[in-house]
C-alpha cells in the first residue's frame, strides 16, 4: 500500500454513526452529515475484487500455490454445499473449491482407478480431517485405501478428488470431461442429475437454493475466518468502534479497504446469527458487520483464501467465527 494511502486513511475524520441492528449507543449532535464518500458496498460499483487475475495461474490450477497444495494432497476439512446455476447443488472443500467423481471407480465397495497421471490432473482429496456441514450426512463420509496405501476421502462410498483447472472457488471446469468427471452433489450422485426436477415449492426456505452469501472458512494460519459469497476474506479496522458506532475508514481508505455488502441471514453458515447486522455509513449506504464492527474487503487479496490484510498497519485483522480480531487475541 502507498505511502500516501496510508496517510489518507490514518488521517481520516471519525464519524460517528448508529448501528440499525441496534448496536452502539447516541450521542446527541454526533451524528455525521452531508460527507462526501462515494457509494460503498455494492459490488457493481467496486468491481469483482481478488485483483485482475482471479488467482489464475500460468502454471494451470488452483494458482501457484494452492496447485502445489493439491498436489501435495490438501485436506478438504470442512465440506460445504453451494448452489451452482447449472448444476444445482455441488460439493466444495473449505475454501470453495469444487470436489468431483469419476465413472470409473466405483462405489460399492469403493475403489480408486486414477493413479499416475491421472492422479496429477485429479488429485485425491485426503480423508484427513474432512468433516460434513449442513446439507451433507454426515454418515456418507469415508475414506479408500489407494494403491500408494494413502486414505482417500468418499462421498457416499465414491473417492473424492479436486480437479487441477479450477482456477478459483466455484469453478465446475472439471465437470463432463471426458465424459466420465462430473461435479459431486451432496448425495454423492453426479451433479446435475435434478436439473429437470420441478421447481421448488414457495413453502421451500431460500437459503436451501440459493447462494451462501456469509460462511466461515478454515485458514492454516488464522483458524476459522469469515468470509463472503465470493469467499473474500473480512476484516475490521481498529480505528472504527462498534460501542459506539464509528466509521474512521473514509474518503481515500475506501479505495483499498471496500464496505462489504449486507447479507441475507437466511443464506449465513457457520455464523451465529446474533453476530451479523448491517449499519449505515455517512454517504447513507448500508454495510455488513459482524459483532456490531463494520467489516470490509481487501483489494490486495487477489485469490480466494488470501490473508494480505491481516496485520497491515497494525490497525486490520480478519474476522474470527465469533466476531473478534483473528490472530489479536481479542
Amino acid at each position: 500500500m502507498v505511502n500516501r494511502r496510508r496517510a489518507a486513511f490514518a488521517g481520516a475524520a471519525t464519524v460517528v454513526l448508529l448501528l440499525t441492528a441496534g448496536c452502539g449507543s447516541s450521542e446527541k449532535g454526533n451524528n455525521a452529515q452531508g460527507t462526501n464518500v462515494q457509494p460503498a458496498g455494492d459490488s457493481k460499483d467496486i468491481g469483482t475484487g481478488y485483483g485482475t487475475d482471479y488467482g489464475a495461474s500460468s502454471t494451470g490450477g488452483y494458482g501457484t500455490d494452492a496447485q502445489a497444495g493439491a498436489k501435495k494432497g490438501e485436506p478438504a476439512k470442512e465440506l460445504a454445499v453451494r448452489s451452482d446455476g447449472k448444476l444445482g447443488p455441488i460439493v466444495t472443500d473449505s475454501k470453495g473449491f469444487t470436489l468431483y467423481r469419476f465413472d470409473k471407480d466405483t462405489a460399492q465397495p469403493p475403489k480408486s482407478n486414477c493413479d499416475g497421471a491421472c492422479a496429477i490432473t485429479w488429485p485425491a482429496v485426503p480423508a484427513d480431517d474432512a468433516t460434513a456441514s449442513a446439507g451433507i450426512k454426515p454418515e456418507l463420509l469415508g475414506e479408500v485405501i489407494r494403491t500408494d496405501g494413502s486414505r482417500q476421502l468418499t462421498l457416499a462410498g465414491w473417492p473424492v478428488y479436486r480437479y487441477a483447472m479450477d482456477t478459483q472457488a466455484g469453478d465446475t471446469k472439471g465437470h463432463g470431461v471426458g465424459g466420465t468427471w462430473n461435479a459431486l452433489a451432496p448425495d454423492g450422485k453426479k451433479a446435475g442429475q435434478q436439473a429437470a426436477a420441478p421447481a421448488p415449492s414457495p413453502s421451500q426456505t431460500q437459503s436451501q437454493v440459493s447462494d451462501v452469501q456469509l460462511s466461515v472458512t478454515d485458514n492454516d494460519e488464522l483458524g476459522k475466518i469469515i468470509v463472503d459469497g465470493k469467499m473474500r476474506t473480512l476484516y475490521r479496522f481498529n480505528k472504527d468502534s462498534a460501542w459506539p458506532m464509528k466509521f474512521a475508514c473514509l474518503d481515500a481508505c475506501l479505495n483499498t479497504w471496500k464496505p462489504a455488502k449486507p447479507v441475507d441471514k437466511t443464506k449465513v453458515r457457520g455464523v451465529a446469527s446474533k453476530l451479523v447486522g448491517t449499519v449505515t455509513r455517512p454517504d447513507g449506504t448500508k454495510q455488513l458487520a459482524i459483532d456490531c464492527w463494520p467489516v470490509y474487503w481487501f483489494t490486495g487479496d487477489e485469490k480466494p483464501g488470501d490473508i494480505n490484510g491481516q496485520g497491515k498497519m497494525g490497525l486490520w485483522f480478519a474476522v474470527t467465527q465469533g466476531g473478534k480480531k483473528a490472530g489479536a487475541g481479542s
